[in-house]
Formats: C-alpha cells, sequence, structure tokens
C-alpha cells in the first residue's frame, strides 16, 4: 500500500489548548476527532501542505510552525506517515470550512472524543512540557538540590529526572522518595535515572535510561514513562524501536559536565531528530533562550542540568 503523506497541524494556545476538529458524515471515520492538516500534495513540502491546508480549512494564516514528531499508521483505506507542527502563531480567526465541530483541548483533560487511531498516541507526547530538569545533588548537596528543587517547581517545571548514582544508597533512595513528593505535590512527573527499583521503590512515574543500558534493552521496561539518553542515530534507533516515550539527544553544544566531548550543534542534532516518531529533547549547553532554536530544529524542548535550577 502507497505511503500518503499528510501535514498535521497542533494549533497552540498560550494556555497550552490544542485545536481538534470532528470529521464530517460523508469521510471516512465519520465523528471521529482529529489535528486539522491534510494531504501532501505532489511538489509541497510538508510545510507547505500545512500552510495551504490551514488556510483552506480553518481560514487562518500561519505566521509560526514548528516541525515536531512524524508518525505512521495503517488504515484500511491508506497508510499515512502524519508530519506533525506545533504551529505556535496565526493571523485569522479560526472558522470551520470541513468539519462537524471544532474544540479547544487540553492533553490531560480529553474531553470530546473518539479520536482517530492514527492521532490518539500523539496526546501522550503532547502532555510533555518543553523542559526537561536533571538533577545534580551529587555536586550540590542533597538539601540544596531539593530546595532548588521546590523553587523551580513553584515556577512551573513540571518533569524531572533523578541523575545521582553518585550519591550512597542510602541518600539516594532518601532523596529519591523526598524529590518524588516534592514533584507529585506540584503536579510535576520525575523519573528515575538507571534504576527501575528504585523507581517503583519511591513512586517514581518512569525511569530514564543511560545509552548503555538502552542499547541492551531487548524490550521497553514495564512504568508508564520511560525515556533514554542518546548521542547518535543508533541510540535515537533503538529508543524509537522500543517504543519508548521520548529520548534526550546531545550534546548540541559544549557543557561543563563533558568539557572534551565533541558537540553535535544544531544542523546535526535537526538531522539526527527529522523523522522521529517520539519526540526528542536537545541537551548540552541548554537553557531557556534555546528553546526556539531547538523548536526550529524539531526537538520538543530542552533539557539541562545546571541551568535547570535557581538556586546553586
Amino acid at each position: 500500500m502507497k505511503k500518503v503523506d499528510v501535514a498535521a497541524a497542533i494549533i497552540l494556545q498560550a494556555d497550552g489548548r490544542f485545536l481538534l476538529g470532528q470529521r464530517a458524515p460523508d469521510t471516512f471515520y465519520p465523528g471521529y476527532w482529529e489535528f486539522p492538516g491534510g494531504k501532501v500534495e505532489p511538489g509541497e513540502t510538508p510545510h507547505e501542505a500545512l500552510v495551504r491546508e490551514l488556510h483552506e480549512e480553518l481560514g487562518i494564516g500561519v505566521d509560526t510552525a514548528y516541525p515536531w514528531i512524524v508518525r505512521e499508521h495503517v488504515y484500511e483505506h491508506a497508510h499515512v506517515r502524519l508530519h506533525f507542527f506545533r504551529v505556535v502563531a496565526w493571523h485569522g480567526e479560526v472558522r470551520d470550512h470541513v468539519h462537524s465541530a471544532l474544540a479547544w483541548q487540553r492533553a490531560d483533560a480529553l474531553s470530546v472524543a473518539p479520536m482517530l487511531p492514527a492521532n490518539a498516541p500523539v496526546l501522550k507526547s503532547l502532555a510533555l512540557p518543553d523542559f526537561y530538569a536533571i538533577s545534580h545533588a551529587h555536586e550540590i548537596g542533597v538539601d540544596n538540590q531539593l530546595a532548588a528543587l521546590r523553587q523551580a517547581l513553584a515556577g512551573g517545571l513540571r518533569l524531572v529526572q533523578l541523575r545521582e548514582a553518585s550519591l550512597p544508597e542510602l541518600a539516594r533512595e532518601g532523596f529519591a522518595a523526598q524529590a518524588v513528593a516534592l514533584c507529585h505535590a506540584h503536579g510535576a512527573r520525575v523519573l528515575i535515572n538507571g534504576d527501575a527499583q528504585l523507581a517503583w521503590a519511591v513512586g517514581a512515574d518512569g525511569l530514564h535510561l543511560s545509552a548503555d543500558q538502552l542499547l541492551r534493552c531487548r524490550q521497553r521496561p514495564e512504568l508508564p514513562l520511560v525515556a533514554a539518553s542518546c548521542h547518535n542515530a543508533r541510540e535515537l534507533g533503538q529508543a524509537i524501536a522500543l517504543g519508548l516515550d521520548f529520548a534526550v539527544l546531545g550534546n548540541v553544544m559544549p557543557t561543563a559536565s563533558h568539557p572534551g566531548r565533541a558537540s553535535l550543534g544544531w544542523e546535526k542534532f535537526t538531522t539526527l531528530v527529522a523523522g522521529s516518531p517520539i519526540p526528542v529533547y536537545a541537551l548540552g549547553g541548554m537553557r531557556d533562550e534555546d528553546l526556539p532554536s531547538a523548536w526550529t530544529a524539531g526537538a520538543q524542548g530542552v533539557a539541562a542540568i545546571r541551568a535547570a535550577w535557581p538556586v546553586r
């Protein structure tokens, strides 16, 4: 079956809501909800198709659209390859021209159903924030890290990795338990680096695999949220093959933690993540101000250690 390329839009409001449209009665899957978009015509790029389709379907002009994930799905009538874009700026008033209804929704509180099968897995990816903070209590001390975590959570941080293999076992377990409780009290999710047993013991939301662990895995670990550190195409391919929820790829820029390691740069990063079906965070010398560059490169957002914490 021939693959049909489709441009799909995640049209985002500043508050995180996105637009869904209900398929009309005279189409395949009538009544199902989908992200706006349509088929890429011969001679078009996916971005050009996105701009055209949103003008035709909704009457809006696209100002800023970032490439995101690319997912494939085989329907009875077609094998589609969906090129998702996050549309963060547009002009014109949204007016429906092809759907039965439109609805602004949140990934964690969907009020419409059913979703078109190809689009349903995208909701889990949409629930990921644009910043992934990585702890370093082994460097700054447990008390300082907890204070920094508390301040960052109050400022809106919602995804944290606890990477503390260098801490003594009892100190690591105690820190993890306190950090998980603090994160959950603020509605944030937390992953434990490299230790599934500890993740289960402290009630963490998931596991973050090192690159070595990732390459040794033969199946996805049985936790709700699983991610991995990647440095090249092979490792990223393994994260995709295992069906992980997201990956971290780096280092993009030189870092203090790995001063001698060669960096990818944005061009190589963009090439590696192009077409990825799972979200990828950029790591290595990243700060909040690097988010536009990361989004332009196709990243979910940025991950950081030192730049993540307001307290040093």
